[in-house]
């Protein structure tokens, strides 16, 4: 580590994530992209300014991860350059450049990072014509989620219309910064908070059942991140009778829809203890909502539907499943500061302002 750089610890998630890295290093399964069709004329220089812009606001974007006294640990660095990649592709023929875009933006993506070193982001732009771009963003996981994605290309377009025209940056400074959120989450779980967690998770996965369905294939024996998604529509007719049994039993969409396709488990697989994921951004306060970070957060929800429940019953056990879950992992305070007063900062750990 340089003398201008600034440490401090993991959030959770974070840990989750670098503990895998060091478990399977090399994986590119939690490299996060974004491709982005541009149909009018791209200025690279303005928009690799407004990239590195992006990245010196988030101080996340400039962060590596070094083990420090055989802990893991944030490491700010006070600048960190982003290259803006640009391949050429004009002078291809349509074929050639479809075939060529797509291994283009395979072989961006699925690149290995390097936690140690970063950057842990990577940006390319594919001209294929004077108004035919394709912009390829990709950020590890670590650094980054879903929400944070959306964040980014807001961000860099306000920015580039603005550079573009000669005028200064538009963006509002940050409240806070991830390492803020990592650091007060630490202070959070801890004490009789963790435990009140661990003793609540440990019962949820008690005896954690196996789902067994009657695949055309065997499970593999190892995890090869083989995985596919499916998208479909529902029928508009279908999405009103659904909103309106939601009203009427007091419940979400998602509680509805959890319930229907735990009974498809159930109907599959015989089994009454179904365990189903849920992806949550877990951004619960305003000053975290602008962030870019690793905020996502996978909840485990495990559905009864022993005794052959009626649809509404099972949908008021989804109901409380889903609330406690999210209850119990909620983070909740009255307000943020950047305070570097020694009981705001760990010890060992230097404020970034």
């Amino acid at each position: 580590m340089s003398s201008g750089d600034i440490t401090f610890p993991l959030s959770f998630a974070q840990r989750r994530l670098w503990f895998l890295d060091q478990l399977e290093p090399g994986t590119t399964f939690y490299n996060l992209p974004l491709v982005v069709p541009f149909g009018f004329p791209v200025n690279a220089g303005i928009l690799e300014r407004g990239i590195n812009a992006v990245v010196h606001r988030h101080e996340v974007l400039r962060t590596v991860f070094a083990s420090l006294d055989d802990e893991p640990v944030q490491v700010i660095k006070p600048d960190m350059p982003v290259h803006l990649a640009i391949h050429d592709l004009r002078e291809l023929t349509p074929e050639e450049m479809e075939a060529e875009t797509e291994r283009l933006t395979v072989e961006i993506v699925q690149r290995v990072f390097d936690l140690a070193e970063g950057p842990l982001i990577r940006v390319a732009l594919l001209r294929r014509g004077i108004q035919d771009h394709v912009f390829v963003l990709v950020m590890h996981h670590i650094v980054s989620d879903g929400w944070s994605l959306g964040i980014f290309w807001r961000e860099l377009s306000a920015l580039y219309n603005a550079y573009y025209v000669g005028q200064k940056s538009p963006l509002p400074e940050l409240p806070i910064q991830y390492a803020d959120f990592a650091v007060w989450q630490r202070e959070r779980l801890a004490g009789e908070r963790l435990d009140e967690l661990t003793a609540y998770w440990r019962r949820q996965l008690q005896d954690l059942p196996l789902l067994q369905l009657p695949t055309d294939r065997p499970r593999p024996p190892a995890l090869s991140y083989r995985g596919a998604s499916l998208a479909f529509s529902l029928p508009r007719t279908l999405s009103g009778t659904l909103k309106a049994l939601c009203q009427r039993e007091g419940v979400t969409l998602f509680m509805t829809l959890l319930s229907a396709f735990s009974i498809l488990l159930q109907r599959y697989s015989g089994q009454e203890d179904i365990v189903v994921g849920m992806p949550t951004a877990s951004r619960d306060h305003e000053e975290i909502e602008g962030l870019i970070g690793f905020f996502v957060n996978a909840l485990v929800l495990r559905l009864d539907l022993s005794g052959d429940p009626s649809f509404t019953d099972l949908l008021q056990r989804a109901r409380e499943t889903s609330l406690d879950a999210i209850a119990i992992t909620s983070f909740r305070s009255r307000s943020w500061s950047r305070s570097c007063s020694p009981s705001a900062i760990p010890v060992g750990i230097r404020c970034s302002r």
